[in-house]
C-alpha cells in the first residue's frame, strides 16, 4: 500500500515537473517571439529614420514624443497665407508659385532645316545661338523673374510643416488673379486675360516681348506625413538610411501602405511580455514545487523566472537597443534580488540548526 501511494507520489512529480518546464518553456518563447518581431520592425524602420508613432487622433506633441518619427494625417492648415508682394497677390494655400512667360522666337529643326516660331517660353532664349539669327533677334532678360512664395506657417494635426514636407505636399492648381489688387505701376501695364496678367494690348495677337504672369498653388487636400518631430516641427530624419527622411501622400493612409517593406509589429506587447514572465514564474514554481518549505519560498519562483526572462530579453535587445537592453537587465537583476530573499533566509535557518 506505502509503496503504491509512493509510486502514485512520485508520478505526479513527474508529471508536476514536465509541467512546469513547458510552462517555462512556453513563457520564453512567448518573449522571444515578441521581442523578434520588435527587433524585425525597428530593424525595417531605421531605414526610414526610426520607429514610428501614430498620432493620427492626436493635436499637438506630447511630453516624450520629441525626437521620435511620428505619422500625422489631416487637411492642412495655413495660419500665415503667402503673399506675392510685387503683385499684391494672396492665397491661402501652402504654396504659391508664380510663372512668367514672354513672347519669343523659338528654333525647331527638323530634318537638319531650322524653323523659327514665336510662342510663349518661361525662361530668356538666347536668339545669339540660332543656325540664322538675323530677324530673330529676343529681347534677353525679363524683367520680372519667376518666383515660389511659401505659408508662413501651415499646420496638420496641430503639427508645424517645416520647409521640406511643405514644399512636397503633391497636387497643383491654377489661381486666378485678383486685377483690383495690382499695385497702380503694375495696374497700368498688365490686364487680365483669363488667368492670366498679361502686358499684351491684344491678348490674342501678343507681340514679342510681351509677358504673361500666372500663379499655380499647392491646394489644400487631406494628407499623411512622416517626418521626426522636432518641438512642434515635422523635419526630415537626416540620419535615415533610405536618404529621405520623411513621407507625404495624399489621402489618409496607413503605416504599411506608405513603407509596404516594414513588418507589421506584434500586438499587446506589454500584456505579451507580462504572460512570458508569469508563465516562467509559474513553471519555476512547479519545478521547485517539491522544495517548498516556508511561504517565503513562493517568491523564489517570481524571482528566477524574472531573472530567465531579464536576462534573455536584455540578450536579444544588445545589438538592437542598448537602453531597451538595460531595462531588461535591470529586470534581471530585481529577480535575481527577489529569488535571494528566500535562499538567504533558508541558508540562515539551516546555519541555526546546525549552530
Amino acid at each position: 500500500m506505502r509503496l503504491h501511494i509512493s509510486r502514485e507520489l512520485s508520478g505526479g512529480g513527474v508529471l508536476l515537473k514536465v509541467l512546469g518546464a513547458l510552462l517555462l518553456l512556453g513563457g520564453l518563447a512567448l518573449l522571444a517571439s515578441t521581442e523578434n518581431g520588435l527587433l524585425a520592425y525597428r530593424q525595417a524602420s531605421q531605414r526610414h529614420g526610426g520607429e514610428v508613432l501614430d498620432l493620427d487622433r492626436q493635436i499637438g506633441p506630447e511630453i516624450g514624443q520629441y525626437g521620435y518619427m511620428v505619422r500625422v494625417a489631416g487637411m492642412p492648415h495655413v495660419v500665415v497665407p503667402p503673399r506675392d508682394v510685387d503683385f499684391n497677390q494672396s492665397a491661402a494655400v501652402p504654396v504659391l508659385i508664380r510663372h512668367v512667360e514672354m513672347f519669343q522666337w523659338r528654333e525647331v529643326i527638323v530634318g537638319g532645316v531650322a524653323y523659327y516660331e514665336l510662342d510663349w517660353v518661361d525662361r530668356p532664349v538666347d536668339s545669339n545661338r540660332f543656325e540664322h539669327p538675323a530677324g530673330h533677334a529676343n529681347p534677353g532678360a525679363f524683367p520680372i523673374a519667376g518666383r515660389q512664395f511659401d505659408a508662413g506657417e501651415v499646420r496638420v494635426g496641430g503639427f508645424r510643416l517645416s520647409a521640406p514636407l511643405l514644399h512636397a505636399l503633391p497636387g497643383s492648381a491654377r489661381l486666378t488673379p485678383e486685377v483690383k489688387a495690382l499695385p497702380p505701376n503694375l495696374a497700368a501695364s498688365f490686364s487680365a486675360d483669363g488667368d492670366y496678367l498679361t502686358t499684351s494690348a491684344h491678348p490674342d495677337s501678343p507681340r514679342l516681348g510681351d509677358l504673361r504672369v500666372s500663379w499655380e498653388t499647392v491646394p489644400l487636400q487631406t494628407v499623411t506625413l512622416i517626418g521626426r518631430l522636432d518641438g512642434d516641427t515635422l523635419v526630415p530624419a537626416k540620419d535615415a538610411a533610405d536618404g529621405k527622411g520623411y513621407e507625404v501622400q495624399v489621402g489618409t493612409r496607413s503605416l504599411v501602405d506608405i513603407f509596404p517593406d516594414l513588418p507589421v509589429p506584434p500586438e499587446a506587447v506589454t500584456p505579451r511580455r507580462a504572460i512570458a514572465l508569469l508563465l516562467a514564474s509559474l513553471g519555476v514554481l512547479a519545478l521547485l514545487w517539491e522544495r517548498r518549505e516556508h511561504v517565503s519560498d513562493l517568491l523564489l519562483p517570481v524571482g528566477v523566472g524574472a531573472l530567465l526572462i531579464g536576462a534573455v530579453g536584455g540578450a536579444m535587445w544588445l545589438g538592437g537597443s542598448a537602453g531597451v537592453s538595460l531595462h531588461w537587465f535591470g529586470l534581471a537583476a530585481l529577480g535575481l534580488a527577489i529569488a535571494g530573499w528566500p535562499l538567504w533566509r533558508r541558508h540562515r535557518g539551516s546555519a541555526r540548526q546546525h549552530g
